[in-house]
């Protein structure tokens, strides 16, 4: 199994109690650990709002921050989970991604997914398209930056987006361009899209979620003569470990106790039951077991999400130590 580690970033309430002149070093440093250490890649998300409430406190542009890790890393991946294709003109935002490409030397991911923040995406101007809409704009966008990554050119004359000879040079690094992430477990749209075009794919659930949009991405795959074992399929765990039962509890104590000013009691309690179920909570011999069943299910990337990070480190290391040497 391969694993990811995302960066906080501020989306979730993560760099709190942080002055925000120091944000960059933390987050540059988060960058260089994760750089010298066993992650294959590292990734932010494309928010612009915080969550699960909209709030004043930062939340950090993902395609800047791709920009200054891919100049102050050398070997890690980079990734985005995952770029709102309604944010940015596809064109455009191929042009970014791959002038991020080379000033990293060739080691950008594309996640891209449809959007779903309500309030970020009124708040911006964007309005809030039906999810059909939004879903044809994916699959749009993602034709657009094909052609731009593959030919150097792009054009689409689309219901929701015209470019005409849109022209993107230089090409990414990347042999056969940059990696597409096709985010989200829709089973008649997105899954079909990431049938065609995606590297990798990137959805939740529980195990036999995953096995049910597994096997309907092995059919649209098979529809489309796509050999289905190309595609790596990802999932995201939110992950706290500790040392002991005990221990896990302790610092999902201290995460819920950094969040409730900002979220109310209402949803400290839930984010806390959401910890509580995910694969990524307990010790160490829980979560690689857990992890170890998915990638019997054929998960083939994992990624973390750490909310300690910022703070204490000491967890994402615990993982480091005794989690990816057993399934890496």
């Amino acid at each position: 199994m391969r694993f990811g580690t995302f960066i906080p970033q501020g989306w979730r309430f993560d760099l709190v109690d942080i002055e925000p002149e120091d944000h960059w070093r933390v987050m540059a440093t988060l960058a260089q650990q994760a750089d010298d250490g066993p992650w294959e890649s590292l990734w932010v998300y494309d928010h612009f709002h915080t969550t699960p409430v909209a709030s004043q406190e930062a939340t950090h542009e993902a395609w800047s921050l791709m920009a200054a890790f891919a100049a102050s890393t050398s070997r890690v991946r980079l990734g985005q989970m995952c770029t709102c294709m309604g944010y940015r003109n596809p064109a455009y935002l191929a042009k970014v991604a791959a002038t991020v490409d080379a000033v990293s030397g060739g080691r950008v991911e594309m996640g891209i997914g449809g959007g779903w923040y309500e309030h970020e995406w009124r708040a911006y101007g964007y309005g809030f398209p039906e999810v059909r809409d939004r879903l044809a704009m994916l699959r749009e966008g993602v034709d657009i930056m094909h052609q731009a990554w593959t030919t150097g050119t792009a054009t689409l004359d689309g219901k929701h987006y015209q470019v005409d000879g849109a022209i993107v040079r230089p090409l990414p690094l990347q042999d056969g361009g940059i990696p597409l992430w096709i985010a989200g477990g829709g089973e008649k749209v997105t899954l079909k899209i990431a049938a065609k075009y995606a590297a990798y794919t990137n959805f939740a659930g529980s195990v036999e979620e995953f096995d049910r949009k597994s096997e309907i991405l092995r059919g649209h795959c098979e529809t489309l003569g796509r050999d289905f074992g190309a595609i790596t399929r990802s999932s995201n765990f939110n992950t706290i470990v500790g040392a002991t039962e005990a221990e896990a509890s302790d610092r999902l104590a201290a995460v819920k106790a950094r969040l409730l000013p900002h979220v109310g009691q209402e949803r400290a309690d839930a984010i806390e039951r959401e910890y509580r179920d995910s694969p990524g909570f307990g010790t160490p011999e829980q979560v690689a077991e857990r992890l170890a069943e998915r990638e019997r299910h054929g998960l083939g990337y994992a990624i973390h999400y750490f909310p300690e990070a910022a703070y204490d480190r000491s967890g994402v290391q615990l993982f480091e130590r005794e989690v990816i040497p057993a399934l890496g």
